[in-house]
């Protein structure tokens, strides 16, 4: 990988993730945690929307669209395991 695409990873997944966490807002930690959510969420994106036959573009916006959407089914999961006593969690 190029220095570039790198930092644009690094972008996408920051504006994927801070955009997952503005829909959920419990789970905002901060820059790092935008940036690993929303890429991760672009993992999980890229993977499950095409099997469930969803295309959200291509491009800079179609990666943030698809990054922001695995984000926020991670975040979900994430709400669900905590509810469920398998993520212990402090709140402020």
């Amino acid at each position: 990988m190029t220095l570039e695409s790198i930092l644009i990873t690094i972008l996408v997944g920051a504006i994927a993730g801070g955009l997952a966490t503005l829909f959920i807002p419990r789970w905002g930690c901060g820059l790092v945690f935008n940036i690993i959510i929303g890429i991760l969420g672009g993992i999980v994106g890229g993977w499950l929307l095409p099997k469930v036959g969803i295309s959200l573009g291509s491009g800079l916006i179609g990666a943030i669209l698809t990054g922001t959407a695995g984000a926020l089914l991670i975040l979900f999961v994430g709400g669900l395991a905590q509810r469920g006593g398998l993520i212990r969690r402090r709140l402020r």
